[in-house]
């Protein structure tokens, strides 16, 4: 047996499954998932998106209603995972079909992949500044390609690893976030914070502010029943992942708007989204938590995204071992392309509208048309209720289609008070509703067939 072989049937043997699993995590275990997760240089500089568009005061409270908001959708999806023991993707073969739930796969994969390569260039930019200090050579692009090898290999052989240090990785990251909260507030007063002029012409509203933080709690959405489909409880996953991500959230982005502040008022060019504008100020020390941070979370992401592409079609399993080399081969390419980080609110903006749609959608099928549960048809390869018509439920379909488009032009063309996002939300809700009434009556609830006991882990 060759030495590739035997590899993979390692990995077969080790690699997550799609089926329902029953969850055993607490609520505090649940808890520091969440907080470790997104305790990541990308939440942390999206915050320094914000300043000086808008006024400090101002950002940092969008950061909170923000957070909140999306923490709802997130919490709301990730108790459906928790209820059936399903992860995200293989929840959307419910109102989507075996096959229509193709689509959001399809749009998972493409947005993990744009994760996985702006982390890697952070990563590559923040061990680019440590090396060229102390030899003067900078070569960031080189550094990403490193550390995306690196992290490809790690998701194959050493994801569980991670998972397990990540907690505590997220200790120290909570530790410098914290020296920098002090060393910000001692050297400048809160009152010399908000009296940063505004520079509108940056582009960012508050409304785009908005729009880009719940963004930020969709992106995540995708993998929220992946985690919380291992909580205990319903009341485990709900709080424990509310809690955690909005603390995560809220102290994450804050610390980037405080540090490209600090920025600003020491006399300093703040450039957005640059890790090394704000690591400058306070040291090689955030740089290192940076690179550990990125490297850990962007390992978990890539990992997602291999099970996500192996799991995608209930009883057509793709081999893990292909999958990963290949998807990690085009990760570290994609790592060279560095102008993706001047369209970073651009990806953001088009997470929300691919992915705010599907939310809505599995949030009303699950909840209302479903009666809160699905049936073991849901594993099969096809046939069962959630066949619909060859695999697909058009109605689900063109829901969504309709709802992406209008977030897109409630974004870019016709911008409303309250921003894209929600109306999209909203609009793609009722709309799903609407066209499944008739599923709805037509199939009662079946307490008998549900799966994983949902009934008893909603303690």
């Amino acid at each position: 047996m060759s030495l590739y072989t035997r590899l993979e049937q390692r990995l077969e043997r080790n690699s997550d499954d799609a089926g329902p699993v029953r969850g055993e995590f607490s609520l505090v275990r649940i808890g520091l998932i969440w907080l470790a997760a997104n305790l990541v240089v990308t939440t942390l500089l999206t915050g320094t998106l914000f300043v000086p568009g808008i006024d400090y005061g101002l950002a940092i409270l969008l950061i909170i209603v923000g957070t909140l908001v999306g923490a709802v959708v997130l919490v709301t999806v990730g108790n459906i995972g928790t209820r059936t023991g399903l992860p995200t993707m293989a929840l959307t073969r419910g109102p989507f079909g075996t096959r229509g739930s193709l689509v959001p796969v399809a749009a998972n994969v493409i947005i993990l992949m744009g994760w996985s390569w702006v982390q890697a260039m952070l990563a590559g930019i923040a061990l680019d500044f440590i090396v060229a200090s102390m030899t003067g050579v900078s070569m960031p692009v080189l550094w990403a390609v490193v550390c995306q090898t690196i992290v490809v290999i790690l998701a194959i052989f050493g994801h569980e690893g991670i998972a397990r240090i990540e907690p505590w990785l997220a200790a120290i990251m909570l530790a410098i976030m914290a020296f920098i909260f002090i060393t910000a507030f001692t050297t400048f007063t809160p009152a010399e914070f908000q009296s940063i002029p505004v520079d509108e012409s940056i582009g960012y509203t508050p409304i785009l502010v908005l729009d880009v933080v719940i963004a930020t709690a969709i992106s995540w959405t995708v993998l929220s029943a992946d985690f919380n489909r291992f909580a205990k409880t319903s009341r485990a996953g709900i709080i424990g992942s509310g809690i955690g991500y909005s603390l995560s959230t809220i102290i994450a982005m804050s610390l980037g708007a405080t540090a490209i502040s600090y920025v600003i008022l020491s006399g300093g060019e703040a450039i957005p989204f640059d890790p090394v504008t704000i690591v400058e100020p306070f040291g090689w020390p955030l740089a290192v938590v940076i690179f550990t941070s990125v490297m850990a979370t962007n390992t978990m992401v890539v990992y997602g995204m291999v099970t996500t592409v192996v799991n995608a079609v209930p009883g057509t399993r793709v081999k893990f071992l292909p999958a990963a080399l290949i998807l990690g081969l085009i990760s570290i390419i994609g790592a060279t392309f560095f102008g993706l980080l001047e369209q970073f609110t651009t990806f953001l903006v088009t997470i929300g509208a691919l992915f705010a749609p599907v939310f809505a959608i599995m949030i009303a099928d699950y909840y209302i048309v479903k009666r809160g549960a699905y049936t073991p048809d849901i594993l099969n390869a096809k046939g069962g209720r959630y066949w619909y018509l060859a695999g697909v439920n058009w109605f689900a379909v063109a829901a969504w289609a309709i709802g992406a488009v209008a977030v897109y032009l409630w974004t870019y063309v016709w911008p409303t008070p309250i921003g894209a996002t929600i109306p999209g939300f909203v609009l793609t809700f009722v709309l799903y509703l609407a066209l499944s009434l008739r599923e709805r009556s037509a199939h009662p609830a079946e307490p008998s067939r549900h799966l994983a006991r949902s009934g008893a882990r909603d303690a």
